[in-house]
C-alpha cells in the first residue's frame, strides 16, 4: 500500500493546549483498609476476650455443636444404608452452620447451599424434612415460608442473587428483614456470586454473605481457583466490608456474623464474611478425598476441631463438667435415634404428584398425560 506523502499537520497552538494536563478527577471513594479490618482470621476462643462471653450463650452453642456433629454422623450413616441418595457432610464446619442460624431473628431469612442441612436444622426445621430432598422425596421437603429458610441450593451460588432480591424487596416494603446467604469457597468463582455482590452493594441491601472456605471446591484446592489474597478481599471490589474469621471458633463466627446482621438491619448494607474452616469428611459419599489431600492435613485440622475448641474453653472456665457434657451427648443421641427411626420408614409416594405444582393451571398436554397415568394405575390396582 502506497504511503501518503502528506505530512501530519500539528494543530495550531492555543491557550487551551498550553494548559498543563490536569490530574485524573477520579479517586477511590473509600480506602481499602476500613473495608478489611482483619489481617488474620478473627478468633475469640483461647484468647482473653473469651472471658467476657456469656456462659449461657457458650453452653447453648456447645449443645448445638454436639447435636450438629451427631446429626452429620447420623445422616452419613443413613446414606451408607441407602436411606439417602447423597449427603454432603458439614462435619468440621459445624461452627459456621450453628452460628449462622443462631444470629438470625424469627423474621429473617436463611439461604443455604446443599451442604448446609445442619444450618436449616439449627434454624428449627424438622431434620426429616430437611433431609427429604437428599432422599429424592418430593420438592424441597419443607415449607420455606414456615421457618424462612430457602430450599437447599444444589447449583453453586444461585441462592445468592435470590437472597439479595428478597432482602432488597423487603426493605422497599419497609419490612425488618435481613437475609443471610451461605456459600462455599468454590461458589465464589461463579458468576452468580459476583452479580449478587454487586447488586447487594449498589442497592445497600440488608444481606450478609457467609463464605465457608473449607479449602476445596470438591477436589480443587483454593489456590487453583483464585489468586485473591483472601476471599474476604473480594468485598473491597464491590465496596462492602469484608471480614475474615476463624470458622472453627463458634464464638468468633457468632460475633462477626451478629455484627454484620445488625449492621444490615440498621441500614448499613451488606457484608461479606469469609470463615476459614475445613471439611473433615469427603465431599460426599461419592467422593474419595484421599486422592487429593493427605491424612496429615486432616489430622492437623482435627486438632482444631470446633467442638473441642469450645469444650476446652468451657472446661477451663469451669462452666462445663463431665455431667454437662454427658447430657449434651445424650440429647444429641436422642435426636439421632428419632431421626433414624423416622428415616427408616418408607415414605408413601403418589405418582400423580408428577403433575402437581408444575403450572398454576395445567396445560392440556399435562391433563392428558395425567389421565393416562391414572388409568394405568387403576388398571394395575396400585394404591394411591
Amino acid at each position: 500500500m502506497k504511503k501518503s506523502s502528506t505530512p501530519v499537520q500539528e494543530p495550531p497552538a492555543t491557550a487551551a493546549s498550553r494548559r498543563p494536563t490536569p490530574p485524573p478527577a477520579w479517586q477511590p471513594r473509600t480506602a481499602a483498609a476500613p473495608l478489611l479490618p482483619d489481617t488474620e482470621p478473627y478468633r475469640v476462643l483461647g484468647t482473653p476476650a473469651a472471658a467476657a462471653a456469656d456462659p449461657a450463650l457458650l453452653l447453648r452453642l456447645y449443645g448445638e455443636l454436639v447435636r450438629g456433629r451427631r446429626f452429620n454422623a447420623q445422616a452419613t450413616a443413613l446414606t451408607k444404608q441407602g436411606r439417602l441418595a447423597v449427603y454432603p457432610s458439614s462435619t468440621g464446619q459445624e461452627a459456621c452452620e450453628i452460628a449462622a442460624a443462631q444470629v438470625l431473628r424469627e423474621q429473617d431469612w436463611l439461604f443455604p447451599s446443599y451442604r448446609d442441612s445442619l444450618a436449616a436444622v439449627a434454624r428449627g426445621l424438622d431434620p426429616v424434612e430437611v433431609l427429604s430432598l437428599l432422599r429424592g422425596d418430593r420438592h424441597t421437603g419443607y415449607d420455606p415460608y414456615e421457618h424462612r429458610v430457602a430450599p437447599l441450593s444444589t447449583p453453586l451460588a444461585t441462592q445468592l442473587p435470590h437472597a439479595v432480591g428478597l432482602a432488597h424487596a423487603a426493605r422497599l416494603k419497609g419490612d425488618d428483614v435481613v437475609a443471610l446467604a451461605l456459600v462455599g469457597d468454590g461458589g465464589t468463582s461463579e458468576g452468580d456470586f459476583h452479580e449478587a455482590m454487586n447488586f447487594a452493594a449498589v442497592w445497600q441491601a440488608p444481606v450478609v454473605f457467609l463464605v465457608q472456605n473449607n479449602g476445596f471446591a470438591i477436589s480443587v484446592p483454593l489456590a487453583k481457583q483464585t489468586a485473591a489474597p483472601s476471599l474476604a478481599h473480594k468485598a473491597v471490589g464491590y465496596g462492602m466490608p469484608g471480614r475474615l474469621v476463624d470458622g472453627n471458633d463458634v464464638l468468633a463466627v457468632h460475633t462477626v456474623l451478629g455484627e454484620a446482621v445488625e449492621r444490615a438491619r440498621r441500614g448499613g448494607g451488606p457484608t461479606l464474611v469469609e470463615a476459614v474452616t475445613y471439611r473433615m469428611e469427603a465431599h460426599t459419599n461419592a467422593d474419595d478425598a484421599t486422592r487429593y489431600r493427605d491424612d496429615s492435613e486432616v489430622a492437623a485440622w482435627r486438632a482444631h476441631d470446633p467442638v473441642r475448641l469450645l469444650e476446652r474453653e468451657l472446661r477451663e472456665r469451669g462452666v462445663l463438667d463431665d455431667e454437662g457434657a454427658g447430657k449434651a451427648a445424650q440429647a444429641a443421641d436422642e435426636m439421632a435415634a428419632g431421626l433414624r427411626e423416622r428415616m427408616n420408614a418408607d415414605p408413601v409416594l403418589d405418582p400423580m404428584d408428577l403433575f402437581a405444582h408444575v403450572y398454576a393451571e395445567q396445560t392440556s398436554q399435562l391433563r392428558e398425560q395425567a389421565e393416562m397415568l391414572r388409568a394405568e394405575l387403576d388398571a394395575a390396582g396400585e394404591p394411591r
